[in-house]
């Protein structure tokens, strides 16, 4: 047993060393890779997104986020009074920014490779939203100032 788990926490720290990426280029590749099973990376450069903040355009942030897609959920055009298709994921996570915060991140990335990102602070103990900013770009496709990179992990 103990072999076996040395091997499973081996391959989990050493396979990624060993991995290459490629990047997807369009929504089309991204839900291609989403669905058959592969793994994909999104690495979002935030300064370069239009950043809504209330009703206010503001200057983005130079940051950088990131992560693997887990869990998403894809609408072809028609499923729910949508006329594109469109690609929905998210993560939350606990951080501590100045005490202990909820971190959400939703991505909606639709067919013609616009996105939107919604990320919000939201309090651990009464749920209340603290910070809530829509960024908005499209999908990089190796050639535009598109600010939403995917990577596959082959």
């Amino acid at each position: 047993m103990k072999k076996i788990l040395f091997l499973v926490i081996s391959l989990c720290i050493f396979l990624p060393l060993f991995s290459e990426t490629e990047q997807l280029t369009d929504f089309s590749e991204l839900i291609t890779a989403l669905k058959q099973g592969e793994i994909v990376r999104v690495v979002v450069d935030y300064g370069q997104c239009q950043l809504i903040s209330g009703n206010e355009e503001k200057d983005a942030p130079q940051a950088t986020g990131g992560m693997t897609i887990d869990v998403f959920e894809y609408f072809a055009p028609h499923t729910l009074g949508n006329q594109r298709a469109f690609l929905v994921f998210s993560h939350s996570s606990l951080i501590n920014y100045g005490g202990f915060i909820y971190n959400y991140v939703k991505f909606k990335i639709y067919d013609d490779d616009s996105v939107k990102i919604t990320a919000q602070y939201v309090s651990t103990t009464d749920f209340e939203i603290e910070m809530d900013e829509n960024f908005f770009s499209k999908i990089n496709n190796g050639k535009d100032q598109g600010a939403v990179y995917f990577y596959r992990i082959k």
